[in-house]
C-alpha cells in the first residue's frame, strides 16, 4: 500500500476540470509555434541557401522530428503533451477512479503511443495534404493535361470535395468544444477521445512530484555495458528534449510574436510602420534661368526645352534630360541643373524604353 500511495494521489473533489479557454489555448499554442520557426528557416535558407536551404526544403520532417521528440519527452515524464505541461494540465485515462497516478507514472502504454500519434502524425498528414490540395489547384489552372484525361476528372472530383471534407473536419472539433461548454462531454477535442484520456488539472502533488524529478534525477545503477549503453543513450535523449523544451518555453512568446507580426491581417500595420518617410520636393535654384521652370511636357528637356533624345536620368535628384545636354553641363558645373545637387559623370543613367 505504501508503494501505492507513492504513485497515487486523491483526486480532488471539483475543480480539476479545465476551462475550455485553457484547454483551447494549449492547443493553439502549437500551432503558432510551426509558422513561426518555419518563417525563421525562411529566412535563413533566404539568406544562406547553399548552407540552410534544406531546411526550408525538408521542414516538414525536420518539424515532425523535433515535435516527436518533444511530445515523447513530455508523455513520458509529465502525461502531458508540451502545450498541455505548459498551461499545467496533464492526462488521464477514461474510465479512471477517485485514485489518479501522479504525472510523473506517466500513462499507460496503449494510451501513450496512441496519444503520441495523434499529437504528431494527424497535424503532418493533414498539413501534407493542404499542401497537395494547393498544389493541385495551381495545375489546375495552369494544367498540360487534356480536359478528357481520366487523372484531371479525378483530381478535380477530389478538389471539389475536399472543402466539404475539411468542414466537416473542422465542424466536428466546434460541435465537440460546444458540447464541452455545455457539460456533455468530457473532451474538448475528438483526438483526446480518440487516445482514450482527458484533460484535468495538475494537483499540489503533482507539482511537487515534477519538482522532486527535475531537481534530482535518479541515476540507476547499472552492472552490464549494455544497460549503461541504454542508460546513456536514454539521458541523452532526455537530455536533448529538455534543453529542446526549456528553449521553447523560452521563446514561445517571441515566436507567437513573430507570427503575429508576419500575419496577413497585420500586412498594413507593418507597411505603415517601417515605410521611409517621404523625402522632401528638391529645391529648385532661383539663380539660375534654365531651372526657374520646369517644361509642363514630361517628354521635353529642362535645357534644351525640346523632345529628349537618348533619355538620361541623374540619379542625385531624379531629373531626366538629353544625354548630350545633361552630359555638357554636369562636365562643366559638377551639379544638378534644376536642384543644384553637387553631381559627377557617373551619376548619369541612361533609361532605355521598349520602343528604343
Amino acid at each position: 500500500m505504501a508503494e501505492v500511495g507513492a504513485h497515487l494521489t486523491a483526486a480532488p473533489a471539483g475543480g480539476d476540470r479545465p476551462s475550455v479557454f485553457e484547454a483551447v489555448a494549449q492547443d493553439s499554442l502549437m500551432a503558432a509555434v510551426k509558422p513561426a520557426l518555419q518563417h525563421l528557416v525562411k529566412v535563413l535558407a533566404e539568406a544562406n541557401p547553399a548552407r540552410y536551404g534544406f531546411l526550408w526544403s525538408w521542414f516538414d520532417e525536420l518539424y515532425v522530428l523535433l515535435d516527436l521528440l518533444l511530445q515523447q519527452h513530455y508523455l513520458a515524464g509529465c502525461s502531458a503533451s508540451f502545450s498541455e505541461n505548459f498551461y499545467s494540465l496533464k492526462r488521464i485515462p477514461m474510465g479512471q477512479g477517485t485514485r489518479r497516478p501522479l504525472a510523473t507514472a506517466g500513462l499507460p502504454k496503449r494510451h501513450h503511443w496512441k496519444s503520441l500519434l495523434l499529437l504528431v502524425l494527424v497535424p503532418y498528414l493533414k498539413g501534407k495534404l493542404e499542401k497537395l490540395v494547393s498544389s493541385l489547384r495551381e495545375e489546375d489552372e495552369y494544367s498540360i493535361h487534356p480536359p478528357s484525361s481520366s487523372w484531371k476528372r479525378f483530381y478535380r472530383a477530389f478538389l471539389a470535395a475536399y472543402p466539404f471534407v475539411n468542414m466537416t473536419w473542422e465542424g466536428w472539433f466546434l460541435i465537440q468544444q460546444l458540447c464541452y461548454i455545455l457539460g456533455k462531454a468530457q473532451h474538448h477535442s475528438p483526438m483526446l477521445k480518440l487516445a482514450g484520456v482527458r484533460l484535468v488539472r495538475l494537483t499540489p502533488e503533482d507539482i511537487q512530484a515534477l519538482e522532486r524529478k527535475l531537481s534530482g534525477a535518479t541515476s540507476s545503477q547499472t552492472h552490464s555495458f549494455t544497460s549503461w549503453v541504454q542508460s546513456a543513450v536514454r539521458r541523452a535523449l532526455g537530455g536533448v528534449a529538455l534543453s529542446l523544451s526549456t528553449g521553447l518555453s523560452v521563446s514561445v512568446f517571441f515566436l507567437q510574436f513573430l507570427d503575429w507580426w508576419y500575419s496577413s491581417e497585420n500586412q498594413e500595420t507593418i507597411k505603415s510602420l517601417t515605410a521611409l518617410p517621404t523625402p522632401p520636393p528638391p529645391v529648385h535654384l532661383d539663380h539660375e534661368p534654365s531651372s526657374a521652370l520646369l517644361p509642363q511636357l514630361k517628354t521635353v528637356c529642362p535645357l534644351c526645352r525640346r523632345v529628349r533624345v537618348n533619355a538620361t536620368a541623374l540619379a542625385t535628384s531624379g531629373f531626366v534630360f538629353c544625354y548630350r545636354c545633361v552630359y555638357s553641363y554636369v562636365k562643366a558645373h559638377q551639379r544638378c541643373p534644376v536642384t543644384g545637387y553637387a553631381t559627377e559623370l557617373q551619376h548619369l543613367v541612361k533609361l532605355y524604353s521598349p520602343e528604343s
